[in-house]
């Protein structure tokens, strides 16, 4: 049977994630977005820690601004271009690692801590849990987690409009419509309760869940899909003012479950 890690760096292996939040809409929104709210609880001098960092889109970014950035990628090609792509930049440090195992860094080590990957690949309770406690453990006590995850609703409306509702409910939700998680699922969703639920009992303060892409993945699958740079613009202004509508994140794709350690 394959392990976790084979089936996630299955799929890295075989897809463009360095450009994944540059070729289309929904991933310039969710860049746009996360950075959004990665800079409002940043302040200088910050020590950022991203789990599950891929191929460094916003490591790299943040280390530019002038950030200490360590960076914890479990698929091996993601690392090598992130590796690849930060070689000139003297405040980033890059490590293998799994987000269930941080033990190379002590406690209360970073200002912010991202784990903006690793939630939508972790199925086992047991894991989910410790891949929250560890973020937990090497943040300063008064610091920052952003938790990103994935709506189960938006998994289904972007994906299984295609002749293919059964296989996608039969996947994501047991016979009485509880969601399923298992790890040859590859992504696994939440609903946004559930997901929230997960944090009630560890020693953070809650702060807000965002969404980060909206409906613009399903959307942009149409023909007539159209979205001029002036336009985008001022969706993206748009949708900041409303990622945090209680309303709208259970069909956004992308999410945010941001707290701070207490």
């Amino acid at each position: 049977m394959n392990s976790r890690k084979d089936i996630v760096s299955g799929f890295y292996d075989q897809i463009d994630e360095d450009g994944r939040l540059q070729r289309t809409r929904h991933g310039q929104l969710e860049y746009f977005t996360t950075m959004h709210y990665i800079h409002r609880y940043l302040s200088e001098g910050a020590k950022v820690l991203e789990v599950g960092a891929g191929t460094g889109r916003y490591s790299i970014a943040l280390a530019k601004e002038g950030y200490d950035v360590s960076s914890v990628e479990l698929v091996d090609h993601n690392l090598e271009i992130l590796r690849e792509n930060s070689k000139e930049i003297d405040n980033i440090c890059s490590f293998s690692g799994d987000a269930t195992d941080l033990s190379r860094f002590a406690d209360d080590s970073f200002d912010v801590t991202l784990v903006l990957g690793p939630m939508y690949h972790l199925y086992e309770p047991e894991e989910v849990n410790r891949a929250i406690d560890e973020a937990i453990r090497v943040t300063k006590t008064g610091g920052v987690m952003l938790f990103a995850f994935i709506s189960i609703f938006a998994i289904m409306y972007a994906n299984y409009f295609y002749g293919n509702w059964a296989a996608g409910e039969e996947e994501n939700f047991t016979a009485d419509y509880k969601v399923r998680h298992f790890k040859e699922q590859l992504f696994t969703g939440y609903e946004l309760e559930e997901f929230e639920g997960l944090f009630r009992e560890k020693k953070v303060e809650w702060i807000t869940t965002a969404g980060v892409d909206g409906l613009l993945e399903p959307l942009e699958k149409r023909e007539d899909f159209r979205f001029s740079d002036e336009d985008f613009e001022a969706f993206a202004r748009w949708y900041l003012h409303f990622a945090e509508k209680r309303d709208l994140l259970g069909i956004t794709n992308h999410l945010l479950y941001i707290c701070r350690k207490v």
